[in-house]
């Protein structure tokens, strides 16, 4: 073994490397992105060639992937939480295909929503699924989790969703990590059809057959690695806490705690265990970051007198991230006094770059829309979120990937004129181009402004699906080519973008334009790129 420095996105990675991997399928996503930008750039994954483009959304990773695990070979899927409500069909329906090739589903939640919509935890999915849950406490125990979820998933022929959260993803610890990575699963051919053909005859048994495993799942959570029962003298109190939450808890009192401990890193819950817990502990405390999904469970489990603890009842707080500090206060810990805070610090709202070709598109936008005093912009997901904040207040709504454009037809639909929707590039070619398709289909009155910076910029610079297609896309839909414009969003050419702006909503029926220029970060990047070759 050898010893690395990594983040747990990083060890996440590396974890599937040594596992074999053959393919990772992912759109970027915060906490998540850095997962695929490691195997990118993994010398390993380079000479095997292992899989690891982006996808255009993370329902197409999710079937690439089913695809892929098909054929015999291991797959790795990663998007962040509200990702799992894009790839949600194909997610739900892999556990009644089943798997051939191992396949892991990693979802990374994002608790006081540092740069999501909500604080949606993905643990709930795969109980709705059926499919096993895995929660590493450590980077040490994420990198080890990928080999044990791909023999999982290949010995049980069900998806494993793996579940972190972001100060898992993005803290660093030394992982040992293998000297030599796993040889990639031969392809094979022994995908049954009539477990991959989801009629309702096929599906029907399947489900039977997911439902027959649970209690097989629950004995391998009983027995699991990751899981372990601490006793202690004291059974006034019984602790259970999950994931980075049990980190947490062992940081608080130092490894050493006088009360019996569950760390659950493996789900379905262990029964039997928590059951021992009830009958020996007066209490129960259960500490988890996110919702309170093993505290909602543990009523069904636990004897209907048995005093449950924690978010719930408010010992935790019921929203935003868990922190050490919540823990020891519920536990009637002294809060440490690690550092002086500072009181002078001003908090610095985000804000678009100097430079960004976004800031030229809302002021011409805001420019036209003096003219309309009930204009209303739905706006969508990407760095373009920000011209809802001061000096701008630009935008009306920001709702989920591609809901501009069908919200903006909703209102028109609804009477309201105008409508202007204000969609990225990479997230028009995520989920946009259907709702474009519709507004097209109906002539729909609104004007839909993709804003092209050539890259998927919000989270980091990755590639965009659509690069050099959009007119292309706009076109093969059916938009009316007189109605779709290029427009160059610099202060100098303001006048030509407003005229245009102006003229496009005039125009009743559905019209798109496009202001294009490179994104500054990533244009920086390439100069220093092209600087560093002369």
């Amino acid at each position: 073994m050898k010893k690395r420095l990594l983040l747990g996105d990083e060890a996440i990675a590396q974890g599937a490397i040594d596992a074999g991997l053959s393919g990772v399928y992912a759109y970027p996503g915060t906490p998540s992105t850095e997962i695929t930008e490691y195997i990118q750039q993994s010398p390993v994954a380079v000479e095997r060639n292992i899989h690891r483009r982006w996808c255009t959304n993370e329902k197409t990773a999710m079937e690439t992937a089913l695809g892929m695990s098909y054929m015999g070979k291991r797959a790795l899927v990663c998007m962040k939480h509200v990702g799992l409500n894009v790839c949600a069909d194909p997610f739900v329906n892999s556990a009644m295909t089943g798997t051939n090739g191992g396949v892991v589903v990693l979802a990374a939640d994002d608790p006081s929503m540092h740069s999501s919509q909500d604080e949606q935890d993905s643990r709930f999915y795969g109980k709705f699924a059926m499919l096993p849950i895995l929660e590493p406490s450590s980077q040490q125990e994420a990198y080890d989790m990928m080999a044990f979820a791909f023999d999982l998933s290949e010995h049980m022929h069900l998806p494993i969703l793996m579940r972190v959260t972001t100060r898992m993803a993005h803290s660093r610890a030394v992982v040992e990590v293998a000297d030599t990575p796993r040889e990639e699963n031969k392809m094979n051919y022994d995908a049954v059809a009539a477990n991959w053909v989801l009629l309702p005859v096929n599906a029907r048994r399947r489900n039977d057959q997911v439902i027959a495993q649970q209690q097989e799942l629950e004995e391998k959570a009983t027995n699991s690695p990751f899981n372990k029962y601490t006793d202690a003298d004291n059974h006034s109190l019984g602790i259970i806490a999950s994931g980075i939450a049990y980190n947490y808890l062992m940081e608080c009192i130092d490894g050493k705690c006088p009360y019996p401990v569950l760390k659950i890193s493996q789900y379905p819950l262990p029964k039997d265990t928590i059951r021992r817990m009830t009958e020996e502990c007066d209490e129960v405390m259960v500490i988890e970051e996110g919702q309170p999904f093993i505290e909602e469970q543990l009523r069904g489990i636990m004897p209907g007198n048995a005093v449950i603890k924690g978010r719930l009842s408010g010992e935790l707080p019921r929203s935003g991230e868990l922190t050490p500090d919540a823990v020891r206060k519920a536990l009637g810990i002294a809060q440490a006094d690690l550092f002086n805070k500072c009181e002078d610090v001003v908090p610095r709202p985000p804000a678009l770059c100097q430079g960004c070709g976004h800031r030229d598109v809302y002021a011409a936008l805001n420019e036209v829309l003096k003219e309309y005093p009930n204009a209303r912009v739905f706006g969508d997901i990407g760095c373009y979120t920000l011209g809802f904040l001061p000096p701008y207040r630009a935008i009306h709504s920001c709702v989920d990937m591609g809901a501009s454009i069908t919200m903006a037809k909703g209102a028109a639909d609804a009477g309201q004129w105008p409508a202007v929707a204000v969609i990225g590039d990479s997230t028009f070619t995520h989920s946009g181009m259907t709702g474009l398709l519709d507004a097209i289909n109906e002539n729909a009155d609104i004007l839909v402004i993709i804003s092209d910076n050539l890259t998927t910029a919000m989270t980091g610079g990755q590639d965009s699906a659509g690069t050099s297609k959009f007119e292309a896309i706009c076109r093969g839909l059916g938009l009316n080519d007189e109605h779709l414009k290029v427009v160059v969003p610099l202060p100098k050419n303001m006048p030509d973008i407003t005229q245009a702006i102006r003229d496009e909503i005039n125009y009743h029926g559905t019209s798109v334009i496009i202001p294009r220029r490179e994104c500054m970060q990533t244009l920086q990047r390439h100069l220093k790129q092209k600087k560093a070759k002369q």
